[in-house]
């Protein structure tokens, strides 16, 4: 299987309605508003509620930055990069605060099916069960996808594995 690379760098930023921040939509899949799998970065850089998301199963992975406070439902939930993903429902109320300055973070948001957000480590084998998938790397480095040659990773290009379309923001 050859996965499809997206570089961070050429998805254009999309701002928020609440001025808090930017999103770059890396992948929805399947194309169109009607997404069940939806993968984004996100730069926040004021405090701010979450945009509700009645449905959505939610994945949240902070990976650079200061790190943010999130309370969800009423419970707060620090998140830092090199933390392990907090999953929550797309439905909860949620508001962030900012812990030390603007935060970028890796969100997977799905409709409809079940998922996880992992985070894989250097070194160690990463052999996900599921038919589509896929990898961000923060660091570049060498993988191998079962038995074919090593592929190099470039930082900040999210790889998806079969089926899994892009969609360009508008």
């Amino acid at each position: 299987m050859t996965p499809r690379l997206v570089a961070l760098a050429d998805t254009p930023p999309v701002p928020w309605r609440n001025g808090g921040g930017v999103t770059r939509e890396l992948l929805a899949w399947p194309d169109g508003g009607d997404w069940a799998v939806r993968v984004s970065v996100a730069e926040i850089e004021a405090d701010g509620p979450f945009s509700a998301f009645p449905g959505v199963e939610r994945w949240f992975a902070v990976l650079e930055g200061g790190g943010v406070a999130l309370t969800i439902a009423g419970t707060e939930r620090r998140c830092r990069a090199g933390d392990a993903p907090l999953s929550f429902s797309g439905d909860a109320p949620v508001d962030c605060r900012l812990l030390h300055g603007p935060s970028r973070d890796l969100n997977l948001m799905l409709r409809g099916g079940r998922g996880a957000m992992r985070r894989v480590v250097a070194g160690e084998a990463w052999a996900p069960a599921a038919r589509r998938c896929g990898l961000y790397a923060l660091v570049a480095g060498d993988q191998r996808v079962e038995a074919a040659a090593m592929r190099r990773r470039p930082t900040f290009r999210p790889a998806a594995w079969p089926g899994s379309k892009r969609r360009r923001s508008r």
